[in-house]
């Protein structure tokens, strides 16, 4: 472990930023389907930050590394004992010592893994097509490494550009704007496209990505395009046609959109997150298609992800909450500019009770992943993930917000926080001190908060603030209602009942029932009847009415949640799926054999996870 210079070391990184941080990445790449690897050249330009430094560890995880060169002088390399999460350092001895201020480019000839962790490659059968391959990259949180030799922290930031060579006539795209694309033939004879990028803003390894495939595209605004296969294009095109209204309200809160394009990429099914804010082209799943845009508050958190993770950006995946806590906090800051101050305190509200059950109840209540800011010595950050950091910060913020004087007081410390940090990566410590400087006047104030308790404690926070029950007040009641009825009582509920909630009060309603004791087998049959969540097309819904079941024991809910967590591998919904099928004997064995089957069409981080989740 060593020290940099903000006094915390990355506990999930080999390298030392304090002697040497990459500045800018020059990337030319090849893609083989073939093979189911990238090859090709990086090079790697250096400021170089002390005297005397006569070395550079780079991360590095199953890559082939052919030659490694200054110039024309060929430099010694060395690949470290491989560590099972964090992979190889990458040893480079340099030809001299280089001093503070000195100009150090270094290029690297490699090749990937076919089994390179940032990676999916889905053959022609597994995309809507049904004719040409696809690939993606997934680099968050450290999965970079897989896919080039880099300085895999979310401390280091630095500008790239790439050239990208794939098989015609499919489309590549990556993190950043687009220069040009140029069509040709390979050394071989086949045609081959090739497309140049350039990423001006400085970006952390985590959001380099890339994606391959027969992609098309739809103007959804003017900055902003939606690329997918063309079986979902007109579909994206509806469902996100609010993007710009929400980079606008994001720009009123925060400032400027400084990346220049923002486009919307529909991924696969496979892929394992809601959303991935990759600048330039945020990834999204295709389990956002509601048909009725009831779900793009996802889009409304990518595009928040802007100001807060890619602008200014957690130091370590300690702090991860300072991406998250803050992006849910401007999320629906932008979406109650759209749809109104009770629909953030609604949402808010909603996602609390979500947390409570998913994570409180999974991890357990004194379960160190479920403190604010976490410790991940030996630790695989995707082993940690969940939603306390998003929601568990959300309610320190609005906490703060309330206690300081409410959103004219607090908001412009969000736009103060985001200038001061801008194309940095922050620690706590420091957002923390930055908090006590703007509002130096109530220092009084932020005295009395127990940081101890917010920061370091296990569990749910002492100090919940109290938000309006407007929209969830009918939800309570309804979710009561329904807890205590007899079979007698069964007649009196009507299907009415639920025609003026809208897709968020429906979504609270079955989360207030997912926290009172499972229902009855005879309970799930008589609302199924009356309400029909089994036919939804909101997958937030099916996904909290299959658990509903599952919770019930009703056997009729083992086929539906069995074909959930195959036409679909979004972790939120996948992970407590196969943990309540695993759980139940009933359908344990099922699970575990729907597992073994498609396993090898699963992301690697999905199925890894899974695997631990069903102990197997």
């Amino acid at each position: 472990k060593r020290t940099n210079k903000m006094g915390k070391y990355d506990p999930t990184s080999f390298c030392d930023p304090t002697a040497a941080k990459i500045q800018h990445i020059n990337i030319d790449w090849t893609v083989d389907f073939e093979k189911k690897i990238v090859y090709g050249t990086v090079e790697l330009s250096f400021n170089v930050l002390q005297d005397g430094v006569s070395s550079i560890t780079l991360d590095s995880k199953d890559l082939t590394i052919k030659k490694v060169s200054y110039g024309e002088t060929v430099l010694i390399h060395n690949l470290g004992d491989k560590h099972k999460v964090f992979g190889s350092p990458l040893e480079i001895t340099l030809s001299a010592p280089f001093n503070k201020g000195d100009d150090l480019v270094i290029a690297i000839e490699y090749e990937t893994s076919s089994n390179a962790s940032a990676l999916q490659w889905l053959d022609a059968q597994q995309t809507a097509g049904k004719k040409h391959p696809y690939m993606f990259s997934q680099c968050q949180a450290i999965h970079a490494r897989s896919l080039l030799p880099c300085q895999d922290s979310p401390s280091v930031k630095a500008t790239y550009t790439s050239k990208v060579t794939v098989e015609a006539p499919l489309v590549a795209l990556m993190s950043a704007i687009q220069c040009w694309e140029k069509t040709g033939k390979s050394d071989k004879g086949e045609m081959v496209k090739t497309y140049k990028f350039d990423q001006k803003v400085p970006t952390p390894s985590y959001l380099i990505a890339i994606v391959v495939g027969l992609l098309e595209s739809r103007d959804i605004g003017p900055r902003s395009k939606v690329w997918s296969e063309k079986e979902f294009i007109e579909r994206a095109k509806d469902e996100f046609a609010e993007t710009e209204k929400m980079l606008a309200a994001g720009e009123e809160l925060v400032g400027p959109y400084v990346w220049g394009q923002y486009d919307l990429l529909v991924l696969p099914p496979s892929f394992p997150y809601g959303g991935m804010e990759n600048p330039c082209l945020t990834f999204v799943t295709p389990t956002l298609l509601a048909g009725d845009r009831s779900l793009a508050n996802v889009i409304a958190h990518e595009i928040a992800h802007s100001w807060t993770g890619n602008l200014v950006t957690n130091h370590t995946w300690e702090d991860f909450w300072l991406n998250e806590g803050h992006t849910v906090f401007l999320e629906r800051k932008i979406m109650s500019k759209l749809q109104g101050e009770k629909t953030r305190h609604f949402q808010a509200q909603s996602n609390w009770t979500s947390v409570y059950y998913n994570v409180i109840d999974t991890f357990g209540e004194d379960s160190p992943y479920t403190k604010l800011v976490i410790k991940l010595e030996d630790v695989d950050p995707d082993d940690s993930f969940s939603s306390v950091p998003y929601e568990k910060g959300h309610t320190l913020l609005f906490f703060l917000e309330e206690l300081l004087g409410g959103p004219s007081v607090f908001e412009p410390f969000l736009l103060s926080y985001i200038n001061k940090f801008k194309y940095q990566s922050v620690s706590t410590a420091q957002w923390k001190d930055h908090l006590y400087e703007f509002f130096v006047d109530k220092k009084s104030v932020l005295d009395t908060v127990d940081w101890n308790d917010w920061f370091n404690s296990p569990g749910m926070p002492k100090n919940i603030p109290k938000y309006d029950q407007t929209l969830s007040k009918e939800c309570t009641a309804l979710a009561d209602k329904w807890a205590k009825a007899s079979p007698e009582d069964f007649s009196k509920f009507k299907a009415k009942e639920l025609d003026h909630f809208n897709s968020w009060q429906k979504m609270e309603f079955l989360g207030q029932l997912l926290l009172k004791d499972p229902l009855t087998k005879e309970k799930i049959s008589a609302m199924e009847k009356l309400y029909g969540f089994s036919d939804s097309g909101n997958s937030e819904i099916k996904f909290r009415w299959l658990r509903l079941g599952l919770r019930a024991k009703a056997t009729s809910m083992i086929k539906p949640a069995l074909d959930m967590v195959v036409e679909q591998g979004r972790l939120k919904f996948t992970r407590p799926l196969y943990r309540d099928l695993g759980t139940w004997e009933e359908s344990r064995n099922q699970a575990i054999e729907c597992f073994m089957k498609h396993k090898p069409c699963m992301h690697s981080t999905t199925a890894g996870l899974i695997k631990k989740d069903l102990k197997i």
